[in-house]
């Protein structure tokens, strides 16, 4: 009775070590061809089928899907805008028109509904499969903002439900399978924050004060995100003295901080305001890397000094 025991677990580890194997071999075959033809092209979808009927929950397949049908769904074309930057980006190309205007041309992807939605059900499979894999969220998120652009109202709630899942459920986070420490989940949070603020909408500047919000409810000393809320008081909302009081925050806690250090004697010197500028200064003497912004610095000191 051992013995058949024996052999039928013997058997048993086989076959899931055959399993395994061949979960494994599945992965190896997407990935060759799909560095060879992209996510989208010749024999990629009939390698996720195959992959699929043997594994339909399988998060890496469904990964695959999900690239499969966003690069499917996107499509680029060359627009023209009246204004030398559009969603934080640089034009192509720049051209005069009849009266001798410059007109400004933009590569800009747009998406198929139909697809760009089935790109996003083989995405939340693969979360709600492996919720803790932070690599599926910044797909989701990432997406999001692509198809949104300047009105990120769907990005911003799904990077507001990761970070409330972060807050409750205190998740071992992993990217790719590998363990990452919580300092990698605010960096990728921060990332799409920079991008927010990049975008330059007021769209997104209001989801980039709420995100930044959002974060600080669970860091409140963390010095990026009380930067942030400076920063949409300075340059999005133009409140000089309500942005003062978040990069004295910063400074509170980081005196050395260059962007609050930066900001601050900007904001002073738009506000023409001595006082002020000759206070920050000495901040941004300290923090800064760049040895000619450190003798420009010095020498502005040296002459409010003198006054």
């Amino acid at each position: 009775m051992k013995m058949i025991i024996s052999i039928a677990a013997l058997l048993l580890c086989g076959a899931l070590l055959y399993g395994q194997e061949d979960a494994a071999s599945h992965k190896a075959r997407y990935d060759r061809q799909t560095r060879v033809v992209g996510a989208s092209g010749v024999g990629v979808e009939t390698i996720l089928d195959r992959w699929e009927a043997d594994f339909p929950e399988d998060p890496a397949m469904l990964e695959g899907r999900y690239k499969f049908y966003l690069e499917k769904s996107r499509s680029s074309e060359v627009v023209s805008k009246d204004t030398p930057k559009y969603l934080g980006a640089a034009p192509v190309l720049t051209l005069k028109d009849s009266t001798g205007r410059d007109v400004f041309y933009y590569q800009e992807d747009f998406y198929v509904d139909s697809l760009f939605a089935l790109s996003q059900s083989a995405i939340d499979k693969a979360v709600a499969v492996a919720p803790n894999e932070l690599a599926y969220r910044v797909d989701k998120i990432t997406s999001l903002m692509l198809y949104e652009k300047g009105s990120p109202d769907l990005a911003t709630a799904e990077l507001l439900k990761l970070i409330a899942y972060n807050r409750d459920a205190r998740p071992s986070w992993t990217y790719y399978g590998t363990s990452v420490g919580e300092d990698i989940f605010i960096s990728t949070v921060q990332e799409y924050c920079y991008n927010y603020f990049r975008f330059a909408t007021p769209d997104s500047y209001e989801a980039f004060l709420k995100v930044s919000e959002a974060m600080l409810k669970l860091y409140p000393s963390n010095t990026d995100f009380l930067s942030n809320v400076g920063s949409y008081w300075l340059v999005y909302r133009q409140k000089p003295r309500q942005a003062l009081k978040w990069y004295n925050k910063v400074l509170k806690i980081e005196p050395d901080n260059y962007t609050a250090a930066k900001n601050c004697v900007l904001l002073a010197r738009t506000e023409k305001d001595t006082k002020l500028e000759k206070k920050y200064l000495p901040a941004l003497i300290r923090a800064t890397d760049s040895e000619m912004e450190r003798a420009s610095c010095e020498a502005r000191l040296a002459v409010l000094n003198k006054k």
